[in-house]
């Protein structure tokens, strides 16, 4: 056997071995390099035997009939660009007349075959250009958080998507969210996220968690307000709707409304007020929802209808004085009483764990994208944090968030403890917590030396 051989068996055994173990690392050693001459070369046959080319116009048609030559072939779209990721690869195309983007959506299981890859999905760019995204391999079995991820203001990554693209909560985008999942399913997991991404920024975070506030409690150094009783979720959402109140007022003041100041200067949120007067703006993380619209007498009935009362004036009035609504539930349907389907609608933003009935992933997505709940329901009992995510826009996705323990959340709530503002409005529900210990200070007293 010579010298080659044998690197070619330990090449091809370390490939092998790469693609069981480290699928990613074998995509950047490997799995690329293929991928991209599987495409390379069978893009035109590929493309034919999906259906996607278009047959020679009549002009060139005519021009073979008198130049004498052979009739021309039908033509696939073109390739504008093939760029390698880190989990796949991005081809961007150039759709030809009489095509359309539906087309290529519609195709994608079989481009995937077609390529080998594990996965395609497409989305339609501008008018006539289409982006393919192609994974090499199962990015949602061992979630990899890219190293550089884009930071803005309300904007956090907290998932993977199925296609290798990070999955964004941004606030000033869709500033209300509904997170739905059963035990077990990673909506803690998925929390956890959120919050220690919102912990690096300037916001204020206010926790409603009644059960006891196991959930939210430990994290409490970075939050402004805490409620672990439906008592005490009343009061903190009466003051919060107090807090909207002055906040439109300071708006009000500050909108700038007169003839020699152009229109995009006039002040509508508090975005557009300057930074220096800017309120803080607030995240409200709702743990069980459940909770705050059950009830068993007529007292906690009043208390119940209440508490409904102030999240829909929150989720109607609090974006632009900068208070967004993040919800969490094992189940968030009209069963809960009067108030919720108008609060639903308000939630544009939707993410579903694995839920225990169908009748749970419609309240999700049932009014938004039907296809998605078939996506909710599929979900297996033992990939726990996969969820699909979708918006009022009808697209859905696949994601993952990286695992986060509770003690990595809180040593990052701990971390950025100094950032945590003290808002009047709540100051009386801050939660009591005790003092970092200082780093000159030791955290273990050492005991006495004994003859």
């Amino acid at each position: 056997m010579t010298a080659f051989t044998v690197a070619l068996v330990l090449v091809v055994a370390a490939a092998g071995l790469l693609r069981w173990r480290r699928p990613a690392w074998y995509w950047l050693t490997f799995g690329v390099i293929l991928a991209a001459l599987r495409v390379a070369f069978r893009y035109a046959s590929v493309m034919d035997a999906c259906g996607l080319t278009v047959p020679p116009s009549r002009w060139r048609l005519t021009l073979a009939r008198v130049a004498n030559r052979p009739v021309p072939e039908s033509r696939a779209p073109r390739i504008l660009r093939l760029r390698p990721t880190r989990t796949g690869l991005v081809l961007r195309l150039k759709l030809r007349p009489g095509q359309d983007a539906f087309d290529v959506s519609a195709a994608t299981d079989r481009l995937r075959h077609s390529f080998g890859m594990y996965g395609v999905t497409s989305r339609e760019l501008r008018s006539g250009v289409v982006e393919l995204r192609m994974t090499g391999y199962d990015v949602l079995q061992r979630v990899q958080m890219p190293a550089k991820v884009d930071r803005a203001p309300m904007c956090i990554p907290v998932a993977l998507r199925e296609d290798g693209a990070i999955h964004y909560r941004d606030y000033r985008a869709v500033p209300h969210g509904l997170t739905l999942g059963a035990t077990e399913s990673g909506k803690s997991v998925y929390q956890r996220n959120l919050v220690a991404g919102l912990a690096a920024q300037d916001v204020a975070l206010v926790g409603i968690d009644c059960k006891q506030s196991v959930e939210l409690f430990p994290l409490a150094r970075r939050f402004s307000a805490l409620a672990d009783n439906p008592d005490a979720a009343l009061e903190l959402l009466e003051a919060l709707v107090t807090h909207m109140q002055d906040v439109y007022q300071l708006i009000r003041a500050q909108q700038r409304i007169s003839v020699n100041v152009p229109d995009a200067e006039i002040a509508a949120d508090i975005w557009d007020l300057p930074a220096d007067m800017r309120p803080v703006p607030v995240v409200v993380l709702v743990d069980e929802v459940a909770e705050l619209a059950l009830f068993a007498t007529k007292d906690e009935e009043k208390r119940r209808d209440r508490i409904i009362t102030a999240l829909v004036r929150l989720a109607q009035l609090g974006r632009a004085s900068g208070i967004y609504l993040e919800i969490c539930g094992q189940r968030f349907g009209s069963e809960l009483g009067k108030g919720i389907t108008m609060l639903r609608a308000q939630l544009t933003g939707r993410t579903a764990h694995r839920v225990n009935d169908e009748s749970s992933a419609n309240m999700a997505f049932g009014d938004i994208a039907p296809d998605a709940v078939l996506a909710a329901i599929q979900i297996p009992t033992e990939t726990p944090g996969i969820a699909v995510t979708g918006d009022s826009s009808g697209g859905w996705a696949r994601i993952r968030a990286p695992h986060t323990s509770l003690r990595q959340a809180v040593n990052i709530c701990n971390r950025h403890a100094d950032r945590t503002p003290d808002l009047p409005a709540l100051a009386a529900f801050r939660p009591a917590v005790a003092p970092l210990p200082s780093a000159r200070v030791p955290l273990s007293k050492t005991a006495p030396a004994t003859a």
